[in-house]
């Protein structure tokens, strides 16, 4: 099937390079002339795990094709809505300006029969709002929302854990079942396996997205609160999730304690959540939201705080070594990074800050030139006086040993922002071990 993608961002570029690798022929559309030509290139523009492979193998087959010119969406069937909905600049609200344009843009290559289907998130109600104008050209509007981790989106798009269409019954002229049809058709690896195939409303659709990641943010809110109980009474919160986290009703994921949540989706999503409850005269519904961002926030401060403390009480010209920058590992996306926040706060205090990632250097250089940077793990470690993990990555939480670490630094504390580290064995190469609500 020939299909069109309209926005080439995180979802939308992972979106187009994987229905490529499945045999569709595929068009991937953005705004942006630097970013379809590096992509036209075939060479991913952020990093993704497996991500320039696919595009590599997309663009030599030529069954993939990128472009800022709308009209080469025209002939295709289906139609995918991939756009960013960030936050506004003054207040908590989706803004969805891409969103409208996209459709808007798009309605010219439309004809009867063709699916939009809208993948990015969006306060409930936006669907219905433009399903009339798709409707007008005799196109069906879906929304087929996105599940995405990034570090795993790859194999997340190929191989999801279920898939959800959202359809507008009831409107003269436009067969729903028809469109889920196409949409089936769409992803046939995934149907083929028996992946679950959920078709609701619109509005259904629309929560389904929010409310996952609700519930997210939630769970890990709720241990991190935990962790601020677990801080003041000796308590372990790491023993104490591995204790609930044995019921089946409860889990172990999600609930690890340390600095926090962040990047593109959670952060912007719950406040978004949050403020369209507000519209709805429902704001009660979700208040709980609120705090869930409020303890998430709070998680930074602990984390300057141990860093301090543990320094005396000032890091004023300490130096700091800062292990990771994205927001999280397998991704450079330092979008709302707890990293980056405390890392900024710490030089803000007077310390020199030398931050180290894998893969986020060159955003976060460009994001805060304040810091100092290095690529080298090694290298950013010689000196230091305290360190911090605060993005689990394999290299700092599996590979680092504490003996190592000191024979690179000039002190000995240790700040583990994610309690990925043995605290035992730590303290026992004679290092000055803080946890996140770990005595």
């Amino acid at each position: 099937m020939r299909l069109s993608v309209i926005g080439c961002g995180y979802l939308g570029a992972v979106h187009a390079a994987t229905m490529a690798s499945i045999g569709h022929e595929v068009v991937g559309i953005d705004i942006d002339e630097d970013r379809v030509e590096t992509l036209s290139r075939g060479e991913a523009p952020f990093y993704e795990p497996y991500l320039q492979d696919l595009l590599t193998a997309g663009i030599q087959s030529g069954r993939l094709i990128f472009s800022t010119d709308m009209a080469e969406a025209s002939g295709a069937k289906a139609h995918f809505i991939a756009v960013g909905t960030p936050q506004q600049k003054d207040g908590t609200s989706a803004d969805l300006t891409y969103v409208d344009a996209a459709v808007d843009g798009l309605l010219p290559c439309l004809r009867a029969g063709d699916v939009v289907a809208g993948k990015s998130t969006v306060p409930v109600g936006t669907a219905t709002r433009l399903a009339p104008r798709v409707e007008a050209v005799g196109a069906a509007l879906v929304w087929n929302p996105e599940f995405l981790r990034e570090g795993w989106a790859v194999k997340d798009t190929i191989d999801p854990d279920r898939l959800v269409v959202g359809i507008r019954t009831g409107t003269d002229g436009v067969d729903g079942a028809a469109a889920v049809d196409v949409l089936r058709e769409v992803y046939h690896p995934a149907v083929a396996k028996n992946t679950p195939f959920i078709v609701t409303d619109l509005a259904t659709a629309e929560l389904v997205k929010v409310a996952a990641n609700a519930f997210l943010a939630t769970k890990i809110s709720f241990i991190n609160a935990m962790a601020e109980i677990a801080e003041v009474t000796g308590a372990d919160v790491t023993q104490l999730a591995d204790a609930i986290g044995h019921d089946a009703r409860i889990g172990r994921r999600f609930l690890g304690a340390g600095i926090g949540f962040g990047g593109g989706c959670l952060p912007k999503d719950i406040r978004a959540f949050s403020a369209r409850a507000e519209e709805l005269g429902r704001g009660e519904s979700v208040a709980f939201l609120r705090e869930v961002d409020a303890i998430n926030l709070r998680r930074r401060d602990r984390a300057v705080d141990l860093v301090v403390d543990a320094l005396g009480g000032s890091v004023f010209k300490k130096n700091v070594t800062v292990l990771g920058a994205a927001f999280k590992p397998y991704s450079d996306d330092i979008r709302d990074s707890p990293a980056l926040d405390v890392a900024v706060r710490l030089h803000g205090l007077g310390a020199w800050v030398t931050v180290t990632d894998p893969a986020a250097i060159e955003n976060a250089q460009r994001l805060h030139p304040q810091l100092n940077y290095v690529e080298d793990r090694d290298e950013a470690l010689r000196e230091a006086d305290a360190i911090i993990m605060v993005t689990e990555w394999d290299e700092y939480r599996r590979e680092l040993t504490p003996e190592h670490a000191a024979s690179l630094a000039r002190g000995r504390v240790a700040i583990d922002g994610r309690n990925g580290w043995d605290a035992a064995a730590w303290r026992a190469a004679g290092w000055t071990y803080y946890g996140m609500g770990r005595p």
